[in-house]
């Protein structure tokens, strides 16, 4: 059995470069809405907040594609396998690329039935429509994008990551401001600089993979394994994974989705007032995913290599690391909350609502970190079938609460219902925690 020691030093070299990465995608949304805001028209900033909320729903689903990667990778880098590395990284590129293919194939049926769930205007709709119809040729590139992040996770790359992300992201705020401002395209130009930014970002994605494969590749061992790539043991066992996480993350958009809509019920103040405290909420997920990445590699490569000893010291770092993080942020919010809010909404009624609830987002950012934490362990070690039963059961739990507390405590009920249900996401994964251990020991 392996050891080497573990310095809380290195989980942080790991995370704060997966933190400023994760924080980068939303930035670029607040670009996108800052550069139409003050150069384009109304419709095409309600054409993009319609378009961004398409993509995020269709790519989110895809999501699977990342953290799949990130498991199978770390565990064959643990077992020092490296011709299994480039072949988990082939498979994956595979399903990837025919996915993204299919979007594109699938492009008018999947516009119009998300239009159809979406209702603006008719000049609203018909820049949405193009922006949709543009944007829709990145799909490839974006799912292998995904599988980019799930390797550099994977084999603890966190500053290529960031590299990566920076590029794409500064690319695009450029030609943001070249198509869309100084050309005047509106949302097409938006659009069209997303596409160029994510193909551009593939491009020097697969530079930098292959640098990374270089440095573990032998001279007797072909660079693509197509026989282990192809291997159909493999392939089933990838998208059975796959399968399970995507599954989990469905009832994940799920779960905040009936979260959203019951506040909705309590009118528009109440809808606004969880609008504004979801957006703190996630802003902290930023912190906390840094260190559940960071988790992610360090664990997949202690159970690849058979190590229990580094398995639990990966588990313990990150985990401790992780929860000072939720106590700082939490704390944050329950002293600044009312602040916060009023950095984000002038509207009075608003304000008030929000700056009432404040103590609960509190406590589930507190609480939401073992969830967090739990989550990056299971994907590590890809035991993604117990995230799945997990994400089942705590979500029938979810719309059990919600339907005792809600009727008689109405919005506060529902935030309770909300931080129970991010309790047991935590508690079944921990009662599997055992038998994820055990066969790290195996």
């Amino acid at each position: 059995m392996k050891t080497s020691p573990l310095a809380y030093s290195r989980v942080v070299g790991l995370a704060w470069p997966f933190i400023l990465a994760n924080s980068a995608v939303p930035l670029l949304g607040l670009v996108d809405t800052a550069v139409i805001g003050n150069l384009g028209s109304a419709q095409d900033l309600g054409a993009i907040a319609f378009g961004a909320l398409i993509f995020s729903f269709v790519y989110w689903g895809f999501g699977f594609l990342r953290m799949g990667t990130t498991g199978f990778v770390a565990q064959a880098a643990g077992a020092s396998d490296y011709l299994e590395v480039r072949a988990v990284l082939g498979r994956s590129l595979l399903l990837a690329a025919g996915l993204g293919c299919l979007l594109v194939v699938l492009q008018l049926p999947v516009q119009w039935l998300a239009v159809t769930f979406l209702s603006g205007s008719a000049d609203v709709e018909q820049m949405a429509a193009l922006y949709f119809s543009i944007r829709i040729w990145g799909a490839p590139a974006t799912l292998i994008g995904f599988v980019g992040t799930g390797f550099l996770v994977g084999m603890g790359r966190s500053k290529t990551l960031l590299a990566l992300q920076l590029f794409l992201n500064g690319l695009n705020v450029v030609l943001d401001i070249l198509l869309a401002g100084i050309m005047g395209l509106g949302a097409a130009g938006i659009a069209l600089g997303t596409v160029i930014s994510e193909w551009c970002a593939v491009l020097l994605g697969a530079v930098l993979l292959h640098r990374v494969l270089l440095e573990m590749n032998s001279a007797d061992e072909s660079f693509w394994p197509l026989e282990k790539i192809l291997d159909k043991r493999k392939l089933a066992q990838s998208l059975y994974a796959n399968l399970d996480i995507m599954i989990r993350t469905l009832l994940l958009v799920f779960s905040f989705a009936f979260f959203t809509n019951q506040g909705a019920r309590f009118g528009d103040i109440a809808l606004a007032a969880n609008h504004i405290l979801l957006q703190i909420i996630s802003f902290s997920a930023f912190f906390l995913d840094g260190f559940a990445f960071a988790a992610e590699g360090l664990v997949g490569r202690a159970f690849g290599a058979g190590d229990s000893l580094q398995f639990m010291a990966a588990v313990r770092r990150t985990s401790v690391l992780a929860v000072v993080s939720a106590v700082v942020l939490a704390s944050i919010v329950l002293l600044f909350g009312g602040d916060l809010v009023a950095g984000l909404t002038d509207l009075p009624a608003v304000r008030q609502a929000a700056s009432n609830l404040t103590h609960l987002a509190a406590i589930y950012i507190l609480l939401s970190v073992a969830a967090f934490q739990l989550d990056g362990i299971f994907i590590g070690a890809s035991c993604t079938r117990q995230m799945c039963y997990g994400a089942i059961q705590s979500v029938l739990f979810f719309l059990l609460v919600c339907w005792m507390l809600v009727p008689r405590f109405e919005i506060t009920g529902l935030w309770w219902a909300m931080i129970a249900y991010v309790v047991v996401r935590a508690a079944v994964l921990f009662r599997y925690f055992p038998q994820t251990l055990k066969k790290c020991s195996d």
